[in-house]
């Protein structure tokens, strides 16, 4: 019999130890230490680690026995495994073995629950694709073609071995569901509020030129032609927007929303 047959055959046990927000999707066991693993057969680190519920989207790291190991790599008997989160403020390029470059990615693509966040991620500068009935396997090809970070509530789909970029939306709660992605990833001095449209995503620039303001001028409602002296334009879109008392409120909400990121 060959040593893998035998291998298949026998049980496998070691430790395991998930670091940092990974132990925030266990449930149950000693989750502040290493826990115990067992089975029969032949398993990858990454069947292992999801059948922790965690989906491989949220590592960065694996070290087994001290030394950085793939996702592809069999566990064997006696090993011990260290799991860490994607890295956010810690340069390990050159040591982890998953990819070949880094998940610190500003562009999104979100699931169809997340309407809200889209909107509040655009406000905030991300380029942030939504459309609100796509299907799963069309979010999962636009994240590998065009190297978007899915975001999604849905543990399970980002259990698939498709996935390279992707973050699990904990929150219910639109506000918190941003604050859990800028603090997360880490990309609060990348934001560039009121850069984008929060319709379609295209950019935004100002009207400039005097015709093109003029016929825009042109569109307002009588009461903001009274006060308004510049002109902002959606070049995808061709929405027009201006500072009223909303971009007041927005200026207010985007100054808290950071400050929360900068103080938590």
């Amino acid at each position: 019999m060959g040593s893998k047959e035998g291998k298949a055959e026998g049980k496998i046990e070691g430790s395991i130890r998930f670091y940092a927000e990974l132990k925030g999707f266990l449930k149950g066991g000693d989750i502040d230490g290493e826990m115990k693993y067992d089975f029969f057969g032949i398993r990858s680190l990454k069947d292992l680690i999801e059948s922790f519920g965690i989906p491989h989207v949220e590592v960065d790291l694996i070290l087994v026995n001290g030394e950085s190991a793939g996702l592809g790599r069999i566990v064997e008997n006696g090993d011990r495994i260290g799991v860490y989160p994607i890295f956010e403020r810690f340069n390990v390029r050159g040591l982890s073995k998953l990819r070949d470059i880094p998940l610190r990615e500003t562009s999104f693509v979100l699931d169809v629950h997340l309407g809200k966040l889209a909107k509040y991620l655009r406000l905030f500068g991300f380029d942030s694709d939504y459309v609100n009935d796509r299907d799963d396997e069309e979010i999962l090809r636009i994240s590998n073609s065009q190297e978007r970070i899915i975001l999604t509530c849905d543990r399970q789909m980002l259990k698939r071995c498709e996935v390279m970029r992707g973050m699990l939306i904990k929150s219910r709660k639109p506000e918190e569901q941003l604050v859990e992605v800028l603090e997360r990833l880490d990309i609060k001095e990348a934001a560039k509020p009121f850069s984008r449209c929060t319709l379609c995503n295209g950019m935004l620039d100002e009207i400039t030129d005097q015709r093109e303001f003029d016929m825009a001028f042109g569109e307002l409602p009588q009461r903001v032609k009274t006060w308004c002296k510049e002109l902002y334009i959606c070049r995808a879109c061709g929405k027009v927007y201006w500072k009223g008392s909303h971009y007041q409120k927005m200026v207010v909400f985007v100054d808290c929303v950071l400050g929360k990121v900068e103080n938590r």
